[in-house]
């Protein structure tokens, strides 16, 4: 197979989450001559694969064979590699079975490698991400064998192939708030304690604020109200509470302690509940290591481009490798049809990328 026939041999395997549509089994024996490590947990599927080319460091390629279902209204089977109008149709076509198909078929090429060459797979990515690259890293620390360095393939371009990779990513955290009120008649509002008033004085304050200024490579983490919900639907009668949900996607600047701060200054004086949780922490791959460069340099010697070095949008499960002292970033196709009806990327994005992971092995000392 080359890359192209790779690529919509995966589009065409149906892989909802945790569903690996057998792919981990179809790699394990298309690149029979490395090591593998099924590290299966409950309904998940995972695969550490590696090959030992000499001494020296340990190059990891990461990424994910399951996708989010497809829903309605495709103009094409979405899981059917169809290619027209410059165009190759399919769920998981950007997200991320390119990236998957790019790395397997560099890594199954490679004929000499300064180390270890290795591939992390997982089918529980787009779900809760529970039993997928964090069991996977788990066995792997304690059998000390962490990669030096882990390109994850997800895609990063923006307006054109090459046009940025990231070198981090911000935090998660959900925010959720019970502002306590005293239920009521509404015709005799001074004998009650209206949460809806009471938010809306500071509501204006809050939404849409930014905690932090950012910097070069991180934008300002965001108070953004996902949700609020009062009352009983009927005119006559004003609420006990309130409750409002809010994320902050943070950066390195802004941690629960700020957040918890910021909500603190605004509702001072009233009676509120507030529980954090934090799905994701920010993290940010120092852009002089030699992981960063040797990908500029690949991505340049293939496309003519100098990306930029982004830390924007949502995780992945670079979030997990970062902690763990790994260097790691992500680089893939144009991200403009993730998750999306009608997902699709080009012939050319994909065999690119291919030729610059084969670039990024060949370069690597």
């Amino acid at each position: 197979m080359n890359v192209i026939e790779l690529f919509k041999f995966f589009i065409n395997s149906k892989s909802e989450t945790p569903d690996d549509g057998g792919l981990l089994d179809f790699i394990e024996e298309y690149l029979s001559d490395f090591e593998a490590i099924r590290i299966d947990v409950e309904d998940v599927k995972n695969l550490f694969i590696y090959k030992k080319f000499s001494e020296g460091e340990h190059l990891c390629f990461a990424g994910h064979v399951d996708v989010v279902p497809a829903g309605n209204s495709w103009d094409t089977n979405p899981y059917e590699a169809v290619e027209k109008d410059g165009y190759i149709y399919g769920r998981g076509t950007q997200d991320m079975k390119s990236g998957v198909a790019a790395f397997v078929q560099a890594v199954k090429e490679a004929s000499d490698f300064k180390g270890t060459l290795s591939l992390l797979l997982t089918s529980d990515e787009e779900g809760e991400a529970t039993y997928g690259t964090v069991k996977v890293l788990e066995y792997l620390e304690s059998n000390k064998m962490l990669p030096d360095a882990v390109v994850v393939a997800e895609p990063t371009c923006e307006d054109d192939f090459g046009d940025a990779i990231k070198v981090g990513r911000r935090g998660s955290i959900n925010g959720y708030l019970t502002l306590k009120g005293k239920q009521g008649h509404a015709a005799y509002p001074e004998k009650a304690i209206n949460p809806i008033h009471n938010i809306s004085k500071v509501l204006g304050s809050m939404a849409g604020v930014d905690l932090d200024d950012g910097d070069e490579f991180f934008a300002p983490s965001k108070f953004v109200v996902t949700d609020i919900r009062s009352g009983m639907e009927v005119t006559n009668v004003t609420p006990n509470e309130l409750k409002m949900m809010f994320n902050v996607r943070n950066n390195t600047k802004t941690t629960q302690k700020e957040v918890k701060l910021f909500v603190a200054k605004h509702l001072k004086d009233l009676d509120y509940e507030l529980r954090l949780t934090q799905g994701s922490y920010p993290f940010k791959t120092d852009t002089d290591t030699k992981l960063v460069n040797l990908i500029d340099n690949a991505i340049e010697n293939i496309t003519g481009i100098t990306p930029k070095h982004s830390t924007a949008g949502g995780t992945s499960d670079a979030r997990f490798i970062a902690p763990l002292g790994v260097d790691v970033i992500e680089f893939g196709v144009k991200n403009d049809s993730i998750h999306s009806v009608n997902e699709r990327t080009t012939r050319a994005e994909v065999e690119n990328l291919y030729k610059v992971f084969k670039d990024l092995i060949d370069i690597w000392e």
